[in-house]
């Protein structure tokens, strides 16, 4: 069993980390004209989003523009949040920082807030000098003194660090270290981290670009940007999988590639606030220093939905 922070009752609540499982979008953050949180764009996204059969939301991380928020902003957005995920779903708030202190400070934060779990980036402004070593003393700080479990989140497009496996199998040595959301699209990797630590660390592959490999090296799911715009076809490939239907299961996840890489690796969360928009969702504007995309941008983007199937009807529930 795993522990996450009831809010009201001033107590920890257990979670079973065997649930940790399924589709989870990392959530963007909406912001106003003025540049400013939209609580009320984010609870219409979470009324729609709840409709699907997601196993949770990841907040604050890559997408949710977590490192352009200011502490008091992630704490607000962290609060918006809870009050819209329902109790049954997992709530995972990125919580990843320059240093270890601040780190600690957050995720103690983000587990009062009512958090069950703690995504961590590795620090990565020196990353000359995170070591082995470092990372997993830092890793190990932070599990200490967190009062709910910590997942690795490997991100290197954007830390410049790619956590190798053996890395890994050291800070998860730490007994709240469960699990990891891993980006880097290695699926060598991931199924040499599974059979070093076995089925109970959780690998959750972090697009959808590689979640069916992912899902067939022994993942138990994602932690997907598509999974905002597309949660319906994301959760198909991983029910075609689990159910044993690979060739749909196959099919579906070629056709989504595109969109895919659209809202990732080509433009990013502007492209993905974007493709909300346009399917409507509530998108909005990027915060700065990142740039909104152009209209030739969003017309080619609009055209990549459409031959990728998508519509406004991807907000109804399945």
């Amino acid at each position: 069993m795993v522990y996450g922070w009831d809010a009201d009752q001033g107590g920890a609540v257990t979670r079973d980390l065997e649930d940790l499982k399924g589709i989870l979008p990392p959530i963007p953050t909406p912001f106003d004209r003025r540049g400013s949180f939209a609580r009320d764009r984010l609870r219409d996204n979470f009324r729609a989003w709840n409709r699907h059969a997601l196993a949770g939301f990841v907040v604050l991380g890559s997408n949710g523009e977590g490192v352009l928020l200011s502490p008091d902003e992630r704490l607000d957005v962290l609060r918006a949040a809870r009050e819209d995920i329902p109790d049954a779903r997992w709530m995972i708030a990125g919580t990843g920082c320059p240093s270890t202190r601040e780190t600690v400070e957050l995720t103690r934060h983000a587990a009062r807030i009512g958090a069950n779990a703690a995504l961590v980036l590795p620090p990565s402004y020196y990353r000359g000098r995170m070591t082995r070593e470092a990372l997993v003393r830092h890793y190990a700080a932070v599990g200490d003194a967190a009062e709910i479990p910590i997942l690795i989140y490997n991100m290197p497009a954007c830390t410049g660090i790619d956590l190798d496996a053996g890395t890994l199998v050291a800070i998860a040595a730490h007994p709240n270290v469960v699990g990891i959301k891993d980006s880097g699209g290695d699926v060598v990797k991931m199924g040499a981290i599974i059979g070093a630590l076995g089925p109970g660390f959780r690998v959750l592959a972090g697009s959808a670009g590689f979640l069916l490999p992912a899902l067939a090296v022994g993942a138990v799911g994602g932690v997907l940007a598509l999974a905002n715009i597309a949660p319906a076809q994301c959760l198909s490939i991983y029910d075609h999988f689990v159910s044993g239907r690979a060739a749909e299961a196959a099919e579906l996840q070629r056709r989504m590639i595109p969109v895919n890489t659209a809202v990732t690796h080509r433009w990013g969360v502007a492209g993905l606030k974007a493709a909300m928009d346009l399917l409507g969702w509530q998108g909005g504007p990027v915060r700065a220093p990142l740039v909104d995309l152009t209209r030739p941008e969003v017309e080619e983007l609009a055209v990549i939905l459409q031959d990728g199937g998508l519509g406004e009807g991807e907000k109804g529930g399945r």
